[in-house]
């Protein structure tokens, strides 16, 4: 079945003193979704099961982020969830600390819905 993309939202999350990408790769997706609310889904009559959520969090560190975890923190649809390369990292010599900064791309996709409305 093809699918569209629907939703595109973008967030950023940090961990400034525990160095942890989970938590900043979390919070990033946090971020994002505070930046929606989408009605469409009630207002069409889809279930949200229906709805395949792809995310992609970059930081320095890809194998430090629980993508499981991530993906646990999605209240709605069908998550996948991947790290790559991006972010960035700012390191504090003076402590011997880094402060984590992430970033989150979530896209939702849908059954392609063409033909199943009509304007009234």
């Amino acid at each position: 079945m093809t699918e569209k993309r629907i939703i595109l939202e973008m967030g950023t999350g940090n961990d400034l003193y525990g160095q942890d990408y989970t938590k900043a790769a979390c919070r990033a997706v946090q971020d994002a979704l505070h930046h929606s609310s989408i009605t469409l889904f009630s207002k069409l009559g889809i279930d949200h099961t229906e709805m395949r959520v792809q995310v992609t969090i970059a930081v320095q560190q890809p194998d430090e982020v629980d993508c499981d975890k991530v993906a646990a923190d999605l209240p709605r649809g069908r998550a996948e969830v991947r790290a790559v390369k991006g972010g960035l990292d700012v390191v504090d010599d003076a402590a011997g600390t880094r402060h984590v900064i992430a970033t989150a791309a979530i896209e939702a996709f849908l059954p392609d819905q063409a033909g199943k409305y009509v304007q009234s």
